[in-house]
């Protein structure tokens, strides 16, 4: 990302989020990709050519070669199809794929946590599973946010259970889901609260879930301060969308992690609510600048410019969010 003359305050903040994640010992590009996929790309119709999708990606420290094989490898689990035209190629969310990260929005841009049935989502492995088998299933299900009640019992307070699956099977778990058994259980006290607290207890760290949330407050704050209410301070539109990217994949990274727990579940002052407000408030700033790089920017094979939908306006339960 070009550093301009006199570094702003916001910027500053951003370059230093950009460098802590080229730092790490291996950029997760697949994660990367998905965030850029269901940010940018999902609300302009699922569609974009390999080139811009290479420029996007390179601005986040992502190069050409490492683009090409995460696209390759996402084609090949059915999230994306290869569409050639003429010497170029577009890529586009499949069917499933759309799907995916459909769902993924849903929670990512919610204005709120979702209700809750006072059911719990339970996933019980059973039959005989390498313990290799188990650790995979393990991890996998808890960066969905499920909790872990045994080494055999999984518990989630609102997951779609069909989406935890097709997950899976896009994770490559596909062979071994038969081992999982899907339940659903009433809230078995009379009193309501207690029992559901002590299954809280047991499941899930919140300490560790509040610290990543706390991390993120510090890390975007700023940006509240320093970026105005139509995203233009001292950020040119490719430093706002590069912020805007960022902001959504550390944000979409915790949400992996978090239950969704009901209020009556959660510590008082949970920080995971004022975080969704921050994101709330710093993606409707950016959002404007970043919008319009991506007009001069995203293109499909044709040279076309996929424009924005109606899944913008809807982020966050912002009215008019372009006009912000």
């Amino acid at each position: 990302m070009p550093t301009p003359t006199t570094l702003s305050p916001a910027f500053s903040l951003i370059q230093h989020r950009l460098d802590e994640l080229q730092q790490q010992n291996r950029i997760q590009a697949g994660s990367l990709m998905a965030t850029v996929l269901g940010d940018a790309v999902l609300p302009r119709g699922g569609r974009v050519w390999l080139g811009s999708l290479i420029g996007l990606m390179e601005l986040l420290g992502v190069n050409e070669r490492l683009v090409r094989t995460t696209a390759f490898r996402l084609t090949k689990d059915d999230w994306l199809l290869n569409e050639i035209e003429g010497r170029r190629s577009n890529y586009s969310l499949t069917t499933v794929g759309r799907r995916r990260f459909d769902d993924a929005a849903r929670h990512i841009y919610a204005a709120h946590a979702p209700s809750w049935d006072k059911r719990w989502r339970l996933i019980n492995m059973v039959g005989e599973l390498s313990t290799r088998q188990r650790e995979r299933l393990r991890r996998a299900l808890v960066w969905q946010g499920f909790g872990e009640l045994s080494s055999h019992t999984y518990i989630h307070p609102t997951a779609d259970l069909q989406t935890c699956f097709d997950a899976l099977h896009a994770e490559g778990l596909a062979s071994v889901v038969g081992n999982l058994l899907p339940l659903l259980a009433a809230n078995p006290s009379l009193q309501g609260s207690a029992s559901d607290s002590d299954l809280v207890r047991r499941a899930w760290d919140l300490d560790e879930l509040s610290q990543g949330y706390g991390a993120f407050l510090v890390g975007y704050q700023p940006l509240v301060e320093h970026v105005n209410g139509d995203g233009t301070e001292a950020l040119s539109g490719e430093q706002a969308f590069v912020g805007r990217i960022l902001l959504i994949h550390d944000f979409r990274r915790l949400l992996l992690r978090d239950p969704e727990l009901p209020a009556v579940l959660l510590p008082p002052n949970w920080s995971g609510h004022a975080a969704r407000n921050l994101c709330r408030e710093v993606y409707a700033r950016l959002l404007p600048a970043s919008e319009a790089y991506l007009d001069e920017h995203l293109r499909l094979a044709n040279g076309d410019v996929p424009m924005a939908s109606a899944l913008i306006q809807e982020r966050f339960g912002l009215a008019n969010p372009l006009e912000a």
